[in-house]
């Protein structure tokens, strides 16, 4: 069985499997990699700005073919994969856009006199280690800066998405990148180890588990690499007493059952004050009983399959085990009995400390509901995690809501919307949920040599 295949998880097929690459191959890739780093790191901005800007076009002309490759690869409903690829083009527009002025030169003052500029450059090579859950978009926040700082790319995606990366490896061809500048590795782990440990590779950029951000971090760190983690999260969505009931529920719905639940900044423990707890749970549950759950390539269908039989079975055993131990199911609770990897809608309640869905993430179709008595008790049970990627807060009051976005432990928090992104808003957490940001112009930070040019008076 071929590492690199595309399973369609709503049926269970194998369409299509795809070769590892060889050992000279890698090394073949990270040599060229090499090579068109130190042209394209003295390219003149305008002509990274015309890349980026024809691949932009690229993505919006080839929408609806790009949404239905991911539709089969990991069973993304039709019309989010739609807005996906929306989404990846407003990124490599924006840094095609905005780019040149993030790199100017930041003049400094000098005691001494003289003058002293900071000038950002490209390190080199960068590695970038993409998820299924996003196929496209995980890419476009980590391609699109790194390119316009001058630096190339290898990208070694989720083994179940080979036909996506090779689409995107195809738009750059396309759109005229030089070779070497973004290119694609079919790569083991064993590959990917010594990808990292190249002195011609500069950084890796990760975007998974906890697991996998560890392994990729220590052999980061034995090569004095630098790093970038996105890692998981299990983000809290507050329902202060003063929310908007109607609202919070549509908010809620979307941000946790969004693309199967599969998202690290997903609205996973969603914690409702006691005043309006009984009122939420019955506009929610009953939001979660109406989405239709079926075939990803319809236009209508919000939820489709999880993204594979392993994804599957993980979220089963967390669900299960919570039920032995006593959590309530008000909605949901199983897998549905049919071919492919499909996962009832669930809500869970009465989730208590000894049970794993209390302190792991759930990557899938579940919300878990807390009742809170106070607001205290809700920002630190919001805080009581691993986890620090994003939160969400539903209130009608701005004074209150900014006061208690201030308590939260977390890259993100967003106030009376559901979680999600924009090509100028940074992306990234504190704690377990990674290092670093990605997104506006702290996603130009991260892989930049920050040069000082001193100048005696």
């Amino acid at each position: 069985m071929s590492l690199y295949a595309v399973t369609n998880p709503a049926t269970g097929e194998t369409v299509k499997a795809y070769p590892t690459a060889t050992d000279e191959q890698i090394h073949a890739a990270v040599t060229t990699a090499n090579a068109a780093f130190k042209a394209w790191n003295r390219t003149a901005l305008a002509d990274r700005v015309k890349l980026l800007g024809r691949v932009a076009e690229l993505y919006t002309e080839r929408r609806d073919e790009l949404a239905a490759i991911i539709t089969r690869e990991m069973g993304k409903p039709v019309f989010q994969a739609q807005i996906e690829v929306d989404i990846v083009a407003s990124i490599y527009r924006y840094y095609a856009e905005n780019g040149p002025t993030f790199l100017e030169d930041e003049e400094l003052e000098v005691a001494a006199g003289g003058t002293a500029i900071v000038r950002k450059d490209g390190l080199g090579v960068l590695l970038g280690i993409m998820p299924w859950n996003f196929p496209y978009y995980q890419v476009a926040r980590f391609a699109a800066p790194n390119l316009m700082n001058g630096n190339t790319i290898l990208l070694k995606h989720a083994p179940q998405c080979p036909e996506s990366t090779l689409a995107m490896e195809q738009i750059f061809r396309d759109a005229g990148a030089p070779e070497g500048a973004y290119a694609n590795v079919f790569a083991t782990n064993g590959q990917v180890a010594d990808i990292i440990a190249d002195p011609r590779v500069q950084g890796v950029s990760l975007t998974g588990s906890e697991r996998a951000g560890s392994a990729v971090a220590e052999i980061a760190g034995r090569n004095l690499k630098k790093v970038v983690l996105e890692l998981g999260g299990s983000d809290p969505f507050l329902v202060l007493d003063s929310a908007d009931l109607d609202q919070a529920a549509t908010h809620a719905l979307f941000g946790r059952f969004g693309n199967t639940g599969q998202a690290c900044n997903a609205a996973k423990r969603i914690i409702v004050a006691d005043a309006v707890y009984e009122q939420f749970v019955e506009k929610f549950v009953g939001a979660v009983t109406s989405v239709k759950v079926g075939d990803p390539t319809e236009a209508d269908t919000f939820m489709g399959p999880l993204a594979s039989a392993a994804a599957l079975d993980g979220l089963a055993e967390q669900v299960d085990d919570a039920v032995a131990k006593g959590a309530t199911v008000l909605t949901g609770g199983g897998r549905l009995e049919q071919p492919g990897s499909w996962f009832q809608p669930t809500v869970l309640a009465g989730v208590t400390e000894d049970m794993r869905a209390f302190s792991e993430e759930l990557f899938g179709p579940v919300a878990v509901l807390y009742r809170v008595s106070s607001e205290d008790e809700a920002v630190e049970l919001a805080n009581n995690s691993a986890y620090g990627l994003g939160a969400v807060i539903q209130s009608t009051d701005p004074a209150k809501a900014a006061e208690i976005a201030d308590r939260l432990d977390a890259g993100m928090v967003y106030i009376n919307e559901a979680p999600g992104t924009a090509a100028e808003l940074p992306f990234g957490g504190i704690k377990r949920s990674g290092v670093g940001r990605e997104l506006g112009r702290y996603g130009m930070d991260e892989f930049v040599n920050r040069k000082l040019i001193r100048t005696a008076k």
